[in-house]
């Protein structure tokens, strides 16, 4: 079987966890004997073939003003346009079909369209071939893409713009009954999507995020043992709808010397959450570090804080913690409850209160020992999710796809 991959970014170039679950299946498909092709933005502007093993990787520059990463330093006006032209690019639209039918695949996964535009759905649909598409967000529901007002308030019926409505009949317009199989990784996301009247004639499956189990640079068995210090992990993007400003809050609210935060990302949020933290020594920002070079911060800590106040859809850095036999302290909030079980591998707390995550994070430091317990059973929950079981999944996803579309086209 060959496999054709669309998605936004690619490794180096890696964004975000949908980015680091794509990088993830195209090797694990690779190590199965099967041909995979990557589509993806350029991040130089350039036109390319990149070869990868035996993995052919084609960037192209798409047709706008800009890319999703570097748009929010334009102007109002220039984020209006590009806009306009993430949405429906008939540029992205030509390059994609002359691809694929160079390269003739048997199946299309199609991942986040941003910079690639919604026409992706018409280019594979123009082929009459196969289409897997897996909703890692809210992009279309969103040009926000995390379902959050500026102000913080998440974005429900009630408070709901003109421009997202209408947004939203444009998208379903333009992607309804194209994809044969729509992937979701949470129970959540597959709601939401369904609460809006997304993919109703579509097949729909869930199938949460995968880790690699045997990644040797993960796993410790000291957590919260004689230790001198409650070593805190954060890991992720430096942004407001994370929520690390509500951990950093309360870790200077908590009077305890032996306590310390380690912030690993970055993000245009950074400045001002070094002013906030105010030079307590207690707190240090790593920046960013490499996916082969993390599972040493894990194995350092006791804890993983995922303070998000935006509907996350799952959260891998949570799977990436309970490998190493690390409990999660998290929001309440989107599909991180699938995950994340109060005082069974972690604890849960109310998005945005910075007293109640004070309180857990005061009630760990008092009862270090229940670590362990929480560490174990983290380290048993996370055997659900190892990759060789997802891509035998997804692979049969992929021959549902393809014969779906036999049907649709063909018979």
């Amino acid at each position: 079987m060959k496999v054709c991959i669309i998605t936004n970014t690619y490794s180096p170039d890696l964004i975000g966890g949908s980015n680091v679950y794509t990088n993830t299946i195209v090797k694990e498909l690779q190590e199965r004997n099967y041909e995979v092709v990557v589509i993806t933005a350029s991040p130089d502007r350039k036109d390319s073939i990149k070869i990868h093993g035996a993995i052919k990787i084609y960037c192209f520059h798409p047709f706008n003003i800009s890319t999703c990463s570097e748009i929010g330093k334009k102007s109002i006006l220039l984020q209006g346009l590009w806009t306009v032209l993430d949405i429906y690019n008939r540029y992205s639209y030509a390059k994609i079909v002359a691809i694929l039918r160079k390269e003739s695949p048997d199946v299309v996964h199609l991942h986040t369209p941003l910079d690639i535009t919604l026409s992706a759905f018409d280019a594979v649909k123009k082929m009459k071939l196969p289409l897997v598409f897996t909703a890692h967000d809210y992009l279309l529901l969103c040009r926000r893409v995390v379902l959050l007002h500026k102000s913080g308030e998440i974005c429900a019926d009630k408070n709901i713009s003109k421009f997202c409505k209408l947004y939203r009949i444009l998208t379903k317009k333009i992607i309804d009954n194209k994809a044969d199989v729509v992937i979701f990784p949470s129970e959540f996301i597959s709601r939401i999507f369904r609460d809006n009247g997304f993919f109703k004639k579509t097949k729909k499956v869930i199938l949460p995020y995968p880790i690699q189990l045997n990644n040797t640079n993960f796993g410790t068995d000291s957590v919260g043992i004689n230790k001198p210090n409650l070593n805190i992990l954060y890991v992720g993007s430096l942004t407001r709808h994370k929520g690390i400003q509500i951990l950093i809050e309360a870790v200077k609210r908590i009077k305890n010397d032996n306590l310390r935060l380690a912030i690993v990302g970055s993000g245009k949020y950074k400045n001002k959450l070094e002013n906030m933290a105010n030079s307590d020594k207690r707190i240090t920002f790593y920046g960013e570090i490499s996916n082969d070079d993390i599972g040493g911060c894990y194995n350092k800590s006791d804890i993983l804080v995922v303070p998000s106040i935006w509907n996350e859809v799952f959260g891998i850095v949570i799977l990436e913690a309970f490998r190493a036999g690390i409990p999660v302290v998290a929001s309440r909030i989107g599909g991180i409850t699938e995950v994340v079980k109060n005082n069974y591998n972690g604890f849960l707390f109310d998005p945005g209160d910075v007293d109640k995550l004070k309180q857990v994070l005061e009630n760990i430091i008092k009862n270090p020992e229940a670590l362990a317990r929480l560490g174990n059973n983290a380290k048993n929950c996370v055997k659900r999710y190892e990759a060789s079981q997802h891509i035998k999944e997804l692979i049969l996803n992929y021959e549902e796809a393809i014969r779906l579309n036999r049907i649709r086209h063909y018979e």
